[in-house]
């Protein structure tokens, strides 16, 4: 299937996530985070952009980046294609780093832009020691980030800006309030690792395989149950599954009417059939 083109911003914000392919890590040591690091100043350089935060967690990248030149692919491709050559090559691996394209969001409003630089620096288990963010640099000196976008927001005043920064980012709700802004496919998504371990356990099967045994309405059931899991993603469900792609997407299309409600559907279990309706 083509891919969906990505939705412009119009304020030019936007949340930026690099994930490692299959949650591997992409930073191993510190000499990697520096290298990376090093890799945003070329890029700010090069494309004129301005940084509002970052974070470098083990296995992925926050970044809220203003593209003030369109360039946001670039930006994202340089990175991603400079950081890789470097660490396949010291690391002796080949092939893909990250996970698929990037993921972006446009952040439209200063109420979304102030709320996702919380989410952002509350990534790790303790933001006021963690060196790999952006925090730390609107409380005391600014290396790569341009902090005036955000404190801005809050006072006029420098320092009690920076007062109020503490005091925002350690409001500890974050999770509920960052939900209804922070709407991302990856960071539900789960490796097919971790997929072929939640199945085995929904479905109290030992070998994902054996649903290829089953009967139609059975194989159905069981693929329907799996596709409730949140996480897992029909593509994934084909992969992990060996199933022809379109047999998954066939269910799919019959589990939503086209006001995208579920169908009222007939879910044959090993036990027998029950009929289900969803509104």
């Amino acid at each position: 299937m083509p891919r969906t083109s990505r939705v412009l911003s119009s304020t030019g914000i936007y949340h930026c996530i690099l994930r490692g392919i299959d949650k591997q890590d992409i930073f191993l040591e510190d000499m990697d985070r520096y290298k990376f690091i090093n890799e945003i100043i070329k890029t700010k350089e090069k494309y004129k952009y301005e940084l509002y935060a970052y974070c470098l967690m083990d296995n992925h990248v926050h970044l809220m980046i203003k593209d003030t030149n369109n360039s946001i692919h670039k930006i994202m491709q340089s990175l991603t294609i400079s950081y890789s050559e470097y660490f396949n090559k010291k690391y002796d691996r080949t092939g893909h780093l990250f996970q698929n394209r990037f993921l972006s969001k446009p952040v439209e409003n200063e109420r979304y832009a102030l709320t996702l630089q919380r989410y952002i620096h509350q990534n790790p288990p303790n933001m006021w020691y963690y060196k790999w963010s952006s925090y730390n640099e609107y409380i005391r000196t600014s290396k790569i980030t341009d902090v005036d976008y955000i404190l801005n927001m809050l006072s006029n005043n420098n320092q009690d800006a920076i007062k109020e920064f503490i005091k925002f980012n350690n409001i500890k709700d974050k999770k509920i309030e960052a939900k209804q802004y922070i709407d991302y496919e990856i960071c539900d998504s789960i490796s097919d690792s971790e997929a072929i371990e939640l199945i085995k356990n929904v479905l109290s099967i030992d070998n994902v395989l054996e649903i290829k045994k089953y009967n139609t309405k059975i194989r159905n059931y069981y693929i329907n149950q799996i596709l409730d899991i949140k996480g897992i993603k029909g593509r994934q469900v084909a992969r992990i599954l060996q199933f022809n792609k379109n047999i998954i997407r066939r269910i799919e299309m019959e589990r939503c009417v086209p006001n995208g409600h579920k169908c009222a559907q007939t879910e044959t279990s090993p036990m027998g059939t029950k009929e289900v309706q969803d509104g």
